[in-house]
């Protein structure tokens, strides 16, 4: 330990980017005594999981949804003041295509309650598992045929006995058709779950990234596969609570401050601002991969690094929000449709006491890009009058679009390491290399190994 403290005191670490893998590395560091400095060239903390402000209106960048599975994303909100059953609406896992398909995670029924009972009795395990529940789930999921409905157990079943691990990654498409499930299947189920939580239409992308969200969602403990919807907007709801933790801790988090070079030398690291330089023992560049890759472009020894940031391809996440009279509700706080624009709707009222605001999020790459914005929200805007029967007019709506707001997650992917050529700058982003998608929960862990790769707690 004595040496550990050595060390220490020669560390002092800069941080480039203040989204939620630059404020986990800064508040990791911070908790542990190093001092840190976070760098933002926005005048907002968050990347791309921030709040932004539309006619008086405090909303996200992009509507997200956590998992409760996320748990080193959960954790660190606790740590820095969070509460997490007073930030989120927790919902029971549903998926719910209107008219068309609905899957609950239900209380398990006479007997499979008591073989759970049981297993937990006998110390098998601690706590009640989402296997059973997710199978008496898909036994009763309405929208699909009995034989549908076996398919999917069996092919949950199958992935189960091999430990969602494959020999080798292939497209999500050809796993699911290799494992006789139907192309109406595909559709209802396994789609939706696949571009909700990859961000990449099921024809491209990765079976073993998607096997790694079924491992951890729908086949842990029960609360795994909870719905946590921000009661916050996405800055409230951990970086600004960051910043004010690494602030107490002697730390600096600075805004509006873009850093314009990284100069490597021996024994530190120079960050050039327009506010100055400022020198390090260790950087964490936790920048957007662009933003990245023209920083570390400059330092020649990181060029294998930014040959893996340059090859990555991007998918887009566009949302509308609709502000319709407070009277107007979705049936459920969540809602999907099928074969709409309008792929995911979030209700507001209910989730953040914003009554009549209707978040709708389009993910992954399709046709509504073709659209201007005012086209694409009136498209909305007729959807939701023909699926749901809301004639009230919206008083108003805002369109965000972000055009590379996550990595196309595609098989066999050369994600870039958190270590990089130069062992005093590293790499953090839901980008870098991981099990996991494009996620908040990806991010945070990339942050986490940043600072244990430069101080182990």
């Amino acid at each position: 330990m004595a040496g550990l403290q050595d060390v220490a005191q020669y560390l002092n670490v800069g941080i480039i980017g203040g989204g939620y893998a630059g404020m986990t590395a800064a508040v990791m560091l911070a908790e542990r005594g190093i001092p840190v400095t976070v760098f933002e060239s926005a005048r907002q903390l968050g990347g791309r999981a921030r709040g932004v402000s539309c006619n008086n209106t405090q909303l996200d960048n992009g509507q997200h949804i956590l998992l409760g599975c996320y748990r080193h994303t959960l954790d660190l909100i606790t740590q820095v003041g969070g509460n997490i059953e007073q930030d989120f609406l927790r919902l029971p896992l549903q998926l719910t295509l209107h008219n068309h398909f609905e899957l609950k995670a239900p209380a398990l029924p006479a007997p499979l309650h008591l073989i759970e009972l049981l297993a937990i009795r006998l110390g098998w395990q601690t706590t009640p598992t989402n296997s059973l529940v997710m199978l008496a789930g898909l036994m009763s999921a309405q929208g699909l045929t009995l034989k549908q409905r076996l398919s999917a157990a069996r092919f949950m079943l199958a992935m189960r006995k091999r430990n969602f691990l494959l020999p080798h990654d292939v497209f999500a498409f050809d796993l699911l058709k290799a494992q006789g499930q139907d192309e109406a299947l595909i559709q209802l189920l396994w789609e939706p779950i696949c571009i909700s939580a990859l961000n990449t239409p099921v024809h491209k992308a990765s079976a073993q990234v998607l096997l790694n969200v079924l491992r951890d969602a729908l086949n842990r403990t029960r609360a795994d596969s909870d719905m946590l919807l921000p009661r916050l907007n996405f800055s409230a709801l951990f970086p600004e609570r960051a910043a004010r933790y690494v602030k107490k801790r002697d730390g600096a988090v600075l805004t509006s401050t873009g850093v314009e070079a990284i100069i490597a030398r021996n024994d530190e690291v120079e960050l050039r601002t327009a506010r100055g330089s400022m020198h390090f023992s260790h950087v964490i560049c936790a920048a957007s991969p662009a933003a990245s890759a023209r920083l570390l472009r400059e330092v020649p020894q990181l060029a294998p690094v930014v040959a893996q940031i340059e090859a990555l391809t991007f998918q887009p996440i566009y949302t509308v929000y609709l502000q319709y009279p407070e009277n107007v509700r979705l049936p459920h706080p969540m809602l999907g449709f099928d074969r709409c624009f309008s792929q995911w709707l979030f209700d507001r009222g209910p989730i953040s006491g914003q009554p009549g605001l209707i978040a709708v999020v389009i993910s992954a790459e399709g046709v509504h890009q073709e659209l201007e914005h005012e086209q694409l929200a009136q498209k909305v805007v007729q959807e939701l009058s023909v699926q749901l029967g809301i004639t009230a007019a919206p008083l108003w709506h805002q369109v965000i679009a972000e055009k590379r707001a996550t990595f196309a997650c595609t098989p066999n992917l050369d994600r870039p390491a958190n270590t990089t050529p130069l062992p005093n700058i590293l790499l953090a982003g839901d980008y870098t290399e991981g099990d996991y998608p494009a996620t908040l929960e990806g991010a945070v862990m990339s942050g986490i190994r940043c600072a244990d790769l430069i101080f182990p707690a």
